[in-house]
Formats: C-alpha cells, sequence, structure tokens
C-alpha cells in the first residue's frame, strides 16, 4: 500500500478518535481535541491527493477509497451535530447527504463493473471542502461556548443569531453544494446506470 492510500486508511482509523473525543467530556477540552482530530483528518484528503498526483502513485484502490473516507468521516460529524443539543442541526440536511452518497456509490459501483472509475469532480471536491470547513466552524463553537466558557463569555442572543444565521446558513450552504455535485455526478454516470436496463 503507497503512501496516499496509508493516508486514507488513516483518515478512517481517526473517526473512532473523533467519537471518543466529542462525546468523553470527562476529557478536559474534549471538544478541542475533537476539533484538532477532525481538522488533521481532513488535511490527510488533501495530502493524500497532493502526493498521489505529484508522485504518479494514482491507484484505482485510492480512487474508491478516497471518497469513501471522505464520506465516513463527514457523515459521522454531521450525525452527532444532530445529536447534539447546542447545534441541533436538522436531520434534513443529514438525510440528503447521506441518499447523494448512497446514490454516487451506486453509480461508482457500477462504472466499476464496467471496469470505469468515476472519480470526484470538481462539484464533489467543493461539496467536501466546504462541508469539512463548515463542521470546523461548528466544532470551533463548541469549542468557544464548552472548553473556553470561563475566558469567553457569549450572550443569549449573540448565540442564537449564530446558531441561526452562521451555523445553519453553512449547514445549508453545504447541502445545496451536495445536491449540485449529486446530480453532476449523475450526469457524467447516467451511461453506466441506463447499460443495466
Amino acid at each position: 500500500m503507497n503512501l496516499p492510500n496509508k493516508l486514507t486508511m488513516l483518515r478512517i482509523f481517526m473517526v473512532p478518535v473523533f467519537l471518543v473525543f466529542i462525546y468523553l467530556d470527562e476529557i478536559p477540552l474534549h471538544y478541542l481535541w475533537a476539533m484538532l482530530v477532525f481538522i488533521a483528518a481532513s488535511m490527510t484528503d488533501w495530502f493524500d491527493g497532493k502526493i498521489a498526483r505529484s508522485r504518479g502513485l494514482v491507484t484505482t484502490f485510492g480512487k474508491f477509497l478516497d471518497p469513501l473516507a471522505d464520506k465516513i468521516l463527514v457523515i459521522t460529524a454531521l450525525a452527532v451535530f444532530v445529536e447534539l443539543e447546542d447545534v441541533q442541526m436538522s436531520a434534513i440536511p443529514l438525510v440528503i447527504i447521506i441518499a447523494r452518497e448512497f446514490m454516487v456509490s451506486g453509480i461508482r459501483l457500477l462504472s466499476m463493473e464496467a471496469g470505469v472509475v468515476v472519480p470526484a469532480g470538481i462539484w464533489g471536491k467543493l461539496k467536501t471542502a466546504f462541508t469539512m470547513v463548515t463542521i470546523i466552524v461548528i466544532l470551533l463553537y463548541l469549542v468557544v461556548l464548552h472548553d473556553f466558557a470561563d475566558i469567553i463569555t457569549i450572550s443569549d442572543e449573540i448565540r442564537g443569531l449564530i446558531h441561526t444565521w452562521l451555523l445553519g446558513g453553512l449547514i445549508w450552504i453545504s447541502t445545496i453544494l451536495t445536491v449540485i455535485s449529486g446530480a453532476v455526478y449523475l450526469k457524467n454516470g447516467w451511461k453506466y446506470v441506463s447499460a443495466t436496463k
């Protein structure tokens, strides 16, 4: 297994570490640690692609595993946000995002049966990057709200504005990008779906 694929595997292994930190409030600064783990995992997404392209290490396994690792990382974080009282993310964006990922995975499976791996396009990469930034912003909000509560005080009014307009806005923009990237992927991969009729 080459270095880019090892970094992709590392991203998957960091998901349970992220969950441990975000749920175990017995750990000092646990939201901060969760955010740092998520940032580190997100950075592996950038490094594995850069290394694979620059060193000619792009493989079929990597093309398959890299977007899968992104899905696991992002969906895990968003599912946690639906559950956390301080975020209270609507389940609707999560359902839309999961539905898109199922559709893309199905098309990818059919294209692989045809001997072709359909890589993530620019819209898919933009969606992934924006969603990861959104998750980091939400984690930063939790860090300020809980881990640094003794240092930084947020009034209920400001907290409501942040929750509704900033966090909510970022989540819905991520969802819109998800729909657009899914539509583009479906258009590009439809020939593999229609060939099975």
